[in-house]
């Protein structure tokens, strides 16, 4: 049975009347006629009964109508389906996204993708620093990641969504609390609290931030997670100097005050050098125009 067959039976099933359906189908109507022979003569049975005032189904040609009419949908919606995904428009997008970002992020990423592609499964992986991320897309476990550059190996592109200034977190009853612009200098002496990961973006830049003051920052403890680094901050046991979406936070005893000359840090998009699923590119794309950042790196849509 050919499906142009079942579509030119539906036709005339549901007009009752082969002049109607010709003109619908735009089709001659001995060609209708002559094809809704041939699916009868497959068939082996008779579909419509035909006299010179009407055309009715018979019962065999209401049991396929309704067939029929699920079948064709079942089609029409699998060639929207293909048509969805080779346009971007419909797939699964697995997402990594490292610590802090999950929380000052992530509500915007998911709140867009929702909006201009609410076809497309955005799986989330959060809390991944940046080494994980980046291994997760060269081994095909992750189709995106939002991660804090330089990215680590190769075969890795980036877009950078956002640029944020560093800031200190400290307890509430710290001296410094009270100051409302604390100065990078002030932190000399201070213990701090960091990331125990050695390849931690964040690390690298609050190192940064204390070299340009003229000093090495002591590093007094150590945390596996951002929830465990700002809950040891807010315990009193050290500073921790941190990207500003870090306010998203809020923590009780823990307090957010402003940096002089800190420097930022930025966060991105990555994916595969040569990615060649729309859907990743659609999604890249929606997620860069939410925070209409001026992109760093290579524009997925300008690959080769």
């Amino acid at each position: 049975m050919e499906l142009r067959h079942l579509r030119y039976f539906a036709a005339v099933a549901e007009t009752c009347h082969f002049g109607q359906a010709a003109a619908q189908l735009h089709v001659a109507q001995p060609a209708l006629s002559y094809a809704i022979r041939q699916l009868e003569s497959e068939l082996d049975v008779t579909l419509f009964t035909r006299t010179t005032r009407q055309v009715s189904l018979t019962p065999a040609g209401d049991y396929l109508k309704a067939e029929a009419d699920r079948i064709l949908a079942e089609v029409d919606d699998a060639v929207d389906g293909v048509r969805r995904i080779a346009a971007g428009r419909s797939g699964v997008v697995r997402l990594g996204i490292t610590g802090i970002a999950a929380f000052s992020h992530l509500p915007r990423i998911a709140r867009v993708i929702k909006r201009e592609l609410p076809s497309v499964d955005l799986q989330i992986r959060s809390d991944m620093l940046t080494p994980v991320q980046c291994e997760g897309l060269r081994a095909m476990a992750l189709d995106l990641g939002v991660l804090r550059p330089p990215v680590v190996g190769e075969q890795i592109d980036v877009r950078t969504i956002d640029i944020e200034p560093m800031v200190l977190a400290v307890s509430v009853d710290h001296r410094l609390a009270v100051e409302p612009v604390v100065a990078v200098q002030d932190l000399r002496n201070e213990p701090f609290v960091m990331y125990d990961s050695r390849d931690s973006a964040v690390n690298d830049a609050a190192i940064r931030t204390c070299h340009r003051a003229g000093f090495v920052p002591q590093r007094a403890h150590e945390a596996p997670g951002t929830a465990v680094l700002l809950a040891l901050v807010a315990a009193g046991l050290g500073v921790a100097v941190l990207p500003a979406s870090v306010r998203s936070l809020p923590l009780e005893g823990l307090v957010i005050r402003d940096l002089v000359d800190a420097g930022t840090v930025e966060l991105a998009l990555a994916w595969r050098d040569g990615e060649a699923n729309p859907v990743v590119s659609a999604v890249s794309d929606a997620i860069a125009a939410a925070f209409a950042v001026e992109t760093v790196g290579i524009d997925m849509g300008e690959r080769a």
